[in-house]
């Protein structure tokens, strides 16, 4: 198996799949085997998550690692999902138009690669809702 096909089969990398306690409702990403409200008692299941959510905080990365230089500047926040986790993720959108309350959805975009002609890696990046 191919290392690029050995990453699409990870379902939580390019789908926002977590988990959820049937017993008492909470969500988690990334993923938990247990509950620690509900422990022995919850039964949790896989969820994807709808992708929408709300700017907590954020930053703008003006100088970045050489992987990232040709991104520089963007926007990287911590987003609330509307079902409750919180996650670090990258906002496209020019530094000036991201604010705390932003309303963002997520999409698959290019992350980066591995030299020029190396692996290009995907994932989820959000934009504005």
């Amino acid at each position: 198996m191919s290392v690029a096909r050995f990453w699409r089969k990870i379902p939580q990398r390019y789908n926002l799949i977590g988990t959820r306690c049937v017993a008492c409702g909470r969500y988690f990403f990334p993923p938990r085997s247990f509950c620690p409200s509900c422990r022995r008692n919850g039964k949790i299941i896989d969820y994807q998550f709808k992708g929408e959510g709300t700017v907590i905080t954020y930053t703008v990365i003006r100088t970045a690692s050489d992987q990232f230089e040709y991104a520089t500047p963007y926007v990287l926040a911590i987003i609330q999902l509307d079902e409750g986790p919180r996650l670090t993720a990258q906002i496209s959108c020019p530094p000036e138009e991201a604010h705390i309350g932003m309303r963002v959805k997520k999409v698959f975009r290019r992350i980066g690669s591995d030299g020029k002609s190396g692996v290009i890696h995907y994932g989820t990046k959000f934009v504005a809702a």
